[in-house]
């Protein structure tokens, strides 16, 4: 391997919300490499202002939540996804906080605020004040960052994915066998394309 090629267990291309706790994840099992076109906290997760619909409170449930999810997503929504994200929100929500995310609390009683937002019929809404989404990414971008497992790097934009058709000998028998690599890489401060 030379100089310009980086090898791990996991590639993870983009630093949002998902590339983030993916990392964070795979990380507990094998070494992480992230790439990111920017800096860390300069994506579309930084500028989310609204907050994450999660059923927390004992009169709430997850019919309840599946049945407002989808009247109102007024005959567009596959029951069976509404249903895995429904039930899956608490302890998406959970693993934010344990990687450090600091929702808005309760006053009186120092549990998760929660409010309401359009088509809900219950407050499941979980906040950070007005920045729901800079919460989430300084939590999750702190927390891969001083992971040892994890390796980030910045101004890193993929070009190409390594797959099959790139590996000398690799045979394709059908388009849906194909086995992706890796990616090719372009450090832009550099101006070098990388192999990871």
């Amino acid at each position: 391997m030379g100089p310009n090629t980086i090898q791990s267990d996991f590639l993870v291309i983009g630093s949002g919300i998902a590339g983030l706790s993916f990392a964070l994840k795979a990380a507990e099992v094998g070494s992480v490499t992230l790439v990111t076109k920017k800096e860390f906290q300069e994506s579309n997760t930084n500028y989310a202002q609204g907050g994450i619909a999660s059923v927390w409170d004992p009169n709430d449930s997850f019919a309840l939540h599946i049945e407002d999810t989808l009247k109102a997503g007024a005959g567009l929504c596959r029951e069976d996804v509404v249903d895995l994200v429904v039930r899956s929100g608490p302890n998406m929500v959970r693993d934010l906080m344990t990687w450090g995310a600091e929702f808005t609390r309760a006053q009186e009683s120092n549990d998760l605020a929660l409010g309401r937002e359009g088509g809900h019929s219950k407050n499941r809404i979980v906040y950070a004040a007005d920045l729901t989404g800079r919460e989430i990414e300084r939590a999750l971008t702190e927390a891969a960052s001083a992971h040892p497992n994890i390796e980030l790097f910045e101004h890193h934009m993929a070009v190409n994915l390594i797959t099959d058709h790139h590996i000398s000998g690799a045979k394709v028998t059908s388009e849906s066998q194909i086995h992706c690599w890796g990616a090719y890489v372009l450090d832009t401060a550099a101006e070098v394309v990388k192999t990871f």
